[in-house]
């Protein structure tokens, strides 16, 4: 199930990377960069921070053909606004909690610290973006006000913590994906964000 649901996620975050990508008026092959870069980026990082190579999707080829394929048919999709104001942003959320939670559970069963393991999960959830936004020209979406890293922070901490408590068991994986969502879910029904640094400067 959390396989599917990796591939899921990897298929929804190079979707928002081909929207991001026809936005700026990008060419057929700069919406498949912002598609594969967004759907594989964090993982990748994550991968090669930890010394685990090959990167999962050199040894699964199935994460790159997916997230090229997903790139592509957004360009047919983009067209219908349904795709980018309902769908995209629940999916990218289950997308987000899945990577998290995943990145997490990779790191911890390399043999690293904990507090690494939370990182690499945070790393995996929201690195890709951040590479999207940047060729994009834009404030990556994690800096900005949105509850998006804060989600992924909740799910990978859930995770971890469950995982030293209660080995081998599934919960911890669930419940780190769910808490994940539930707040990135909630963020973005009620417009919850982290208070902003205002800097006034005085001449």
């Amino acid at each position: 199930m959390i396989y599917w649901l990796d591939l899921f996620g990897t298929a929804v975050f190079a979707v928002s990377g081909a929207l991001a990508a026809g936005r700026k008026n990008l060419d057929l092959f700069g919406v498949l960069v912002l598609a594969v870069v967004t759907a594989i980026g964090g993982g990748t990082l994550r991968d090669l921070t930890l010394g685990a190579t090959p990167v999962f999707w050199v040894t699964d080829p199935v994460y790159l053909w997916l997230a090229s394929a997903a790139g592509l048919v957004t360009i047919y999709l983009a067209r219908h606004d349904f795709l980018q104001r309902r769908f995209l942003p629940i999916a990218d959320a289950l997308g987000l909690a899945t990577f998290c939670v995943i990145g997490a559970e990779r790191a911890l069963s390399l043999g690293v610290n904990p507090s690494i393991a939370v990182l690499m999960g945070v790393m995996t959830g929201v690195f890709g973006g951040m590479i999207r936004d940047v060729l994009c020209g834009e404030v990556p979406l994690v800096l900005r006000r949105e509850l998006y890293a804060t989600a992924a922070l909740l799910g990978a901490t859930v995770t971890v913590v469950l995982a030293l408590v209660l080995p081998g068991i599934a919960l911890a994986t669930w419940a780190g994906l769910l808490s994940a969502l539930a707040l990135r879910l909630a963020a973005i029904r009620w417009n919850l964000s982290l208070p902003v640094f205002v800097h006034h400067s005085r001449h």
